[in-house]
């Protein structure tokens, strides 16, 4: 059976940014759920989630949160499921401070980190874990490499033509 992925996320307000990795599962064709938990209101629930997740059938838990940043690596804590943490950006420090909390986990207990608001490559590089074990998942990314490498070569061939008739 294909293991899913997990979505928590720090606050609801995080949902415009997440469903960025929500669509890339989607065109991946993985199974995912998305859950708001707080590292520091509901420890409880996130512990739980991350204590049961292989037993639910996930295989990756992607973590979004913003300032402390603190979900990742309480989720990480509770599981031998990889973790990847989307610090989100904030109204305060841009969100430096979660990309810094995310990224400064102890030794033991470690969060793979993406960009600020980097939803879409959560869900790719969750999308390649999973593509260790599924040949069709691995098949399905060597698909959408070989286009973005199609789409650069033409980009560039568009662009060459465009400066030799701009110089001519």
């Amino acid at each position: 059976m294909a293991k899913k992925v997990a979505i928590i996320m720090g606050s609801d307000s995080d949902l415009p940014v997440v469903k960025e990795a929500a669509k890339e599962l989607k065109n991946f064709g993985v199974e995912f759920e998305i859950h708001v938990m707080s590292a520091h209101r509901t420890p409880e629930a996130a512990a739980d989630f991350a204590k049961n997740a292989s037993d639910n059938g996930f295989g990756v838990i992607i973590a979004a949160a913003g300032m402390a940043a603190h979900l990742g690596g309480v989720l990480a804590a509770y599981t031998i499921l990889p973790v990847i943490g989307i610090p989100m950006e904030s109204t305060r420090l841009d969100g430096i401070d979660a990309l810094l909390a995310t990224v400064q986990m102890p030794k033991g207990v470690p969060v793979a980190t993406v960009a600020i608001n980097g939803a879409a490559n959560a869900a790719l590089l969750a999308v390649q874990i999973l593509a260790l074990s599924d040949s069709t998942l691995s098949e399905k990314l060597s698909d959408m490499k070989a286009k973005m490498k199609k789409t650069i070569a033409e980009k560039d061939q568009k662009l060459q033509e465009e400066i030799k008739n701009l110089i001519s």
